[in-house]
């Protein structure tokens, strides 16, 4: 994947994901609406054939990049345990 960032302010980022339609954009998305920092959080696609998303993020003062870093990492942990709770499931 890759990132273009369109804006890096104190408080907003905009940046596009290409190669991302849905998947990896709506879930990081939901998983920044959980973070009581962050005021608005949106990924559109500019157009119905686009192969990347489109996000925007808006904090109450924080670091975007911050909120995401934190935001990511978060994941990768959920998906670490999901991982070694289905190959324990499916010995």
């Amino acid at each position: 994947m890759k990132l273009e960032v369109i804006k890096n302010e104190k408080d907003f980022a905009e940046f596009r994901m290409q190669g991302q339609r849905h998947t990896f954009p709506n879930l990081l998305k939901q998983k920044l609406l959980e973070n009581k920092d962050v005021e608005f959080v949106s990924y559109i696609l500019d157009h119905p054939t686009d192969e990347s998303a489109r996000f925007a993020i808006k904090t109450s003062g924080k670091s975007p990049k911050k909120i995401l870093e934190d935001a990511t990492k978060e994941i990768e942990e959920e998906l670490e345990d999901f991982d070694k709770k289905v190959k324990k499931a499916l010995k």
